[in-house]
């Protein structure tokens, strides 16, 4: 049973040494989870001017922040979309098998258009070339993926505590720290080609894991994050070796 903000036992667990450890924990773990949704929203706003690329951000984690607090205020509700609406001959089919099959369906799609619009040389860099995606599209393709990913977030809240106050203010940490560091993470991105195609593929990979979740073949996340991870850390140093080469080129 998850309890509200009126719960004096809550606010009593959170003081506690164990209360303050899962909030750290599951602090960490919205951030982790919210990776890919960053990644997201720093490739649609980098389709639109660079004037407007920084708003775009801003709004779309506000918003993503605003839909975890109102999920987590309906918790309950939440935790009934996982019970069958009907079933496809012996499979049951819930409401939230559909909403992660419709996110995975259109973040595997999107992102693909992406990749072959850069192998076949159609990307536009929105610094440099005329926008390709107006401000109101681009929210409502955050916004469509923010739903998404917020019912992954909530669920997994969910999982570590049931201490409505300490999923709140995880998620407000978790988003918080993610709108601190999008400018970083989307100039990082979006400066670097190969980079940027590595979160595409990563993306495609998240895309595939939400269908894979939505047919009952669930995965394991932990094993994409650090596959991810690894593959960054390889492209670091490829970049330094790049790097290194070009500057011993420039002494001779």
């Amino acid at each position: 049973m998850i309890e509200g903000f009126t719960s004096a036992a809550n606010w009593a667990a959170l003081l506690t040494g164990e209360g303050i450890i899962v909030l750290l924990s599951l602090s960490v773990l919205e951030v982790i989870l919210g990776i890919d949704n960053i990644i997201f929203i720093s490739i649609v706003s980098s389709k639109l001017p660079k004037s407007q690329q920084a708003r775009a951000r801003y709004l779309g984690l506000t918003l993503a922040l605003v839909m975890r607090v109102a999920l987590l205020s309906v918790i309950s509700w939440i935790a009934g979309l996982k019970e069958p609406w009907f079933s496809i001959g012996d499979f049951p089919v819930s409401f939230r098998d559909m909403i992660l099959m419709a996110g995975g369906v259109f973040l595997t799609y999107k992102t693909i258009i992406e990749i072959a619009a850069k192998v076949n040389g159609n990307d536009h860099d929105s610094e440099h070339s005329p926008a390709t995606l107006t401000f109101r599209n681009a929210i409502i393709q955050i916004v469509l993926l923010d739903i998404v990913f917020s019912f992954d977030s909530i669920l997994t809240a969910v999982a570590v505590s049931n201490n409505l106050i300490i999923m709140v203010i995880a998620v407000i940490v978790a988003v918080g720290t993610m709108i601190f560091f999008s400018g970083v993470i989307s100039d990082f991105i979006n400066r670097h080609p190969t980079v940027k195609m590595l979160a595409l593929a990563f993306l495609v990979v998240i895309g595939v894991v939400l269908m894979l979740d939505a047919l009952h073949l669930h995965i394991d996340k932990t094993y994409i994050y650090a596959a991810m991870g690894f593959s960054f850390a390889v492209e670091m140093l490829n970049m330094r070796t790049r790097g290194m080469a070009i500057r011993k080129g420039k002494s001779k």
